[in-house]
């Protein structure tokens, strides 16, 4: 069956549509956020662990300000409810595009946003747990170094945690991105295994970039699930190109 894009919508139904589905995902994210204010305390507990377990005492989180600490708490909820809510902001999104696609595939709006959110989360979970530390032993050591005892204003860490784990969580989308590129014929298996070998060297600069430690076990550590999730993606693009030929071929085959 060919999409439902082959009946042109006006310009004012799809503004209306995308306009519900930001709706949706703004209501998702309200109550997500509401529900993580009213635990903001621990989730500040558990963002500032990976800081707080390398040098127990000796890196200091400040203050400055006399609203700071509650404009923490807000930062914080609202982190957590990006990431709370993003099952239905994925699964918002795939219903938005979901008239230019074709019937099989509007099915699978449910494991899209379940496979996307997975993906996300486990982006910013590799974050958490190998870049957080390794990053924040290299800076504390670079202080130690000149002697001076380490105090980081709030702020100033939630900005830089959030543009982190954002970053790995929407790095770690490579796969379903290639989905949607592979399916509007932008690339193919075969165009991502023939840039295989650049792929590799930007792979590697990037976890150069985002590793900053000098010590190649940690760039290694770094560059791995980036290579894991290039394999993935080359697996995608030939799993649409597969799909592709009996999804065109069944308009012909109805004679109305």
């Amino acid at each position: 069956m060919a999409p439902e894009s082959d009946v042109r919508m006006p310009l004012t139904a799809h503004l209306e549509e995308l306009r519900w589905r930001i709706v949706r995902s703004f209501l998702a994210i309200s109550v997500a956020f509401g529900i993580c204010y009213w635990c903001a305390e621990g989730l500040f507990a558990l963002l500032i662990r990976p800081l707080a377990a390398l040098r127990p005492g000796q890196a200091v989180v400040i203050g400055t300000g006399v609203t700071e600490a509650f404009f923490t708490k807000l930062k914080v909820s609202a982190i957590a409810a990006l990431f709370a809510a993003s099952p239905v902001i994925f699964f918002q999104s795939w219903r938005f595009i979901a008239p230019g696609l074709y019937e099989s595939e509007k099915r699978t709006a449910l494991p899209f946003a379940i496979v996307a959110t997975v993906f996300f989360l486990m982006g910013a979970t590799f974050c958490y747990t190998l870049v957080f530390p390794v990053g924040f032993r290299f800076f504390l050591d670079e202080y130690a170094s000149i002697d001076v005892a380490p105090q980081i204003r709030i702020s100033e860490y939630l900005s830089f945690a959030a543009r982190m784990l954002l970053a790995f969580g929407a790095t770690f989308e490579l796969p379903v991105v290639t989905f949607f590129l592979a399916r509007l014929g932008l690339v193919t298996h075969r165009t991502l295994i023939g840039m295989g070998r650049y792929a590799i060297v930007v792979i590697f600069i990037v976890a150069a970039v985002l590793t900053p430690g000098p010590d190649v076990a940690s760039q290694l550590l770094m560059a791995a699930p980036l290579l894991v999730l290039y394999g993935i993606s080359i697996v995608v693009a030939y799993m649409v190109a597969r799909s592709k030929p009996a999804a065109v071929a069944a308009p012909d085959a109805d004679p109305s």
